[in-house]
């Protein structure tokens, strides 16, 4: 039986998809929860156990593609919009609006990681579209 996450112990409430966007908190435990997804999807593509880590370049063209980019500052640099999308992921994942498992599968389908990751950014703000 899978342990149920209490998310009121430690994550705040967030007024706007925005303020989700910027957490950099939030961005830190995105980090390691997008890097083991994408290891995992990989892997399975692969028939192979792959680690990987995902490059910012890939998250911030994502995050372009996916119409998120006109959430965040202007001045916001390669780096900070792939904090935005990490952030966002791991808040889908904690807010149940994507299981681990629908990521799994968004990201072990096509061959550019760039246009899957702009799929599962799409298809988390559409999910979350009426809890924020």
């Amino acid at each position: 039986m899978a342990a149920k996450i209490k998310v009121s112990r430690f994550l705040k409430r967030y007024e706007s998809l925005q303020e989700v966007l910027l957490d950099k908190d939030l961005a830190g435990l995105g980090d390691i929860y997008v890097n083991f997804v994408h290891s995992l999807a990989l892997s399975q593509k692969l028939q192979r156990p792959k680690g990987a880590k995902v490059n910012n370049r890939i998250l911030a063209e994502a995050v372009k593609r996916s119409g998120l980019r006109k959430m965040l500052p202007r001045r916001i640099d390669r780096h900070a919009q792939g904090n935005a999308a990490e952030a966002l992921i791991v808040y889908a994942w904690i807010q149940e609006a994507m299981s681990f498992e629908d990521c799994l599968k968004i990201l072990g389908e096509g061959d550019d990681p760039t246009d899957a990751f702009t799929q599962l950014l799409q298809e988390i703000e559409k999910r979350l579209g009426a809890t924020l």
